[in-house]
């Protein structure tokens, strides 16, 4: 079984607290970040410039993903052009679509034609990964996010999907693909296997890397001690 030091996959860490995200820039195998609004909600960040700036401030080496927060294509326009300022390290978030169903196509290929790495977000179709790769191609930087995870949850098997958007992505060398919205620890493996270049992956299932390659007869002995110990300090009895 591969180890972390094998993988050819590059591990983003996926989240919105300073502490978390600071934890994971000591480790060597986390090669970048990416957040989102929802999860800086989650963590209380009050000020969104303050808190990337801060951010940036403290982690100035890998790259950082950081979403536009209009509904409306000019507007994205204007904040992802200032965001880009913040640093050469920044992928600016771009969704696929706007609230509406309008594709984010024409701005996308605007942006990347002037120069702003882009993340292009919340993909989940291979029509969608095909229209953005037409739209990079020969542009800036490019990471293209498909939520592997989110396809798992309407019970669909992501993993031919993404290895089929690995193929698409071959005609635009500027551009990567990320396995976003990670499930489990085994989804860095599966996207090792197919090719994909990026996955980003949350500090609850970093927690488990410790597991990696763990002989099982132990693990089930780990897990036989976990049940009787939680019984005993309960103190069930028959």
């Amino acid at each position: 079984m591969k180890t972390l030091k094998d993988l050819r996959v590059k591990i983003f860490a996926d989240g919105a607290d300073k502490a978390r995200m600071l934890e994971m820039y000591a480790k060597p195998y986390i090669k970048g970040f990416t957040t989102n609004p929802t999860l800086m909600r989650r963590a209380g960040v009050a000020d969104y410039r303050t808190f990337a700036k801060d951010v940036l401030q403290a982690i100035p080496d890998r790259p950082i993903s950081f979403e536009v927060l209009s509904d409306e294509f000019s507007e994205m326009e204007r904040q992802a052009l200032e965001m880009a300022g913040w640093g050469k390290y920044v992928y600016v978030k771009i969704p696929v679509t706007n609230t509406h169903r309008e594709p984010s196509y024409d701005l996308i290929k605007k942006l990347s034609s002037a120069g702003v790495k882009l993340n292009v977000t919340a993909l989940l179709t291979l029509k969608q990964v095909h229209d953005v790769v037409e739209c990079v191609v020969g542009g800036s930087p490019c990471f293209i996010s498909v939520f592997a995870g989110r396809i798992a949850d309407t019970g669909l098997d992501p993993v031919p999907l993404m290895a089929a958007a690995v193929e698409l992505l071959r005609i635009a060398p500027n551009a990567e693909l990320v396995w976003a919205s990670s499930r489990e620890l085994l989804n860095i493996f599966q996207a090792d296997g197919i090719g994909c270049h990026i996955i980003t992956v949350t500090n609850d299932i970093l927690k488990k890397v410790p597991l990696v390659g763990k002989d099982l007869d132990d693990y089930s002995l780990d897990t036989v001690r976990m049940f009787y110990d939680d019984a005993r300090q309960a103190g069930y009895k028959l």
